[in-house]
């Protein structure tokens, strides 16, 4: 009995976990205009300055500040980028590969 409730919960973590990577894509007519501000200096040595982002909040994309983070080995970082469709504009956040 231990063990199906094990796997149940397992297998429901690995569902949930699966539908929140498929994060919709939401759609504007053009894209927003980015803002212009000064990237602060680096507050420890090796820090990676993670760029701006753009997130989908109340019906509209807001715009998020960069910010450092420790760099991690053998890992690049993909910027986002703004792709067009037939719909529209969506933009599709950065990662670590």
């Amino acid at each position: 009995m231990k063990k199906i409730r094990y796997v149940t919960v397992l297998l429901s973590l690995s569902v949930m976990l699966f539908a929140a990577s498929c994060a919709p894509s939401y759609y504007v007519a053009s894209r927003p205009v980015e803002p212009v501000y000064v990237r602060p200096v680096a507050p420890y040595p090796n820090a990676y300055w993670v760029p701006d982002e753009w997130t989908w909040r109340n019906g509209v994309y807001i715009h998020v500040n960069g910010y450092y983070v420790r760099s991690r080995p053998n890992h690049v970082y993909v910027r986002g980028y703004w792709r067009p469709g037939r719909r529209g504009y969506a933009w599709h956040r950065g990662h670590w590969r």
